[in-house]
């Protein structure tokens, strides 16, 4: 098992992992009725925020538009990185020029001209992460928002 990192050691691979090119990441949304949804997206971190790319009438963007709220997991189970997030906005793909080429250039596709899908914009409140059980201590690097390094 390797020695466990520190949080500045974990926060730096973190954002490593989140603008690698063609990062993929886990987003699990909750229906009003408490139905759970998970599905894997391509993902783009830019100004601090998770960008994903669905159709305005998935389940995705249904349900992230009726509570506001979704957890992220990125990397595999033995260096995962949980965020749990909230909708700042929802932009059609090709209203913000600036966010559809900060996600073409990092996502491994360009949903720009296509009809009815949205920019997603997801704004972290938590972010833990951990490789093995000798980090489970320490494993919150943000909280309410605000980076604990």
């Amino acid at each position: 098992m390797p020695e466990p990192r520190d949080r500045a050691t974990r926060t730096s691979d973190l954002i490593a992992a989140l603008t690698a090119p063609a990062a993929d990441v886990w987003v699990a949304t909750a229906s009003a009725d408490g139905g759970p949804y998970l599905v894997p997206l391509s993902l783009a971190w830019t100004d601090d925020c998770a960008v994903i790319a669905v159709e305005a009438g998935s389940v995705t963007a249904r349900n992230l538009a009726g509570s506001g709220a979704a957890r992220l997991a990125v990397g595999p189970t033995r260096d995962v990185a949980l965020l749990d997030v909230v909708l700042e906005r929802s932009a059609g793909v090709d209203e913000d020029a600036s966010l559809g080429a900060a996600y073409a250039a990092q996502a491994d596709w360009d949903p720009r001209g296509l009809a009815g899908y949205v920019f997603l914009v997801l704004r972290p409140t938590r972010i833990q992460a951990w490789r093995e059980s000798n980090e489970l201590s320490g494993r919150v690097l943000m909280r309410d928002g605000a980076w604990l390094v």
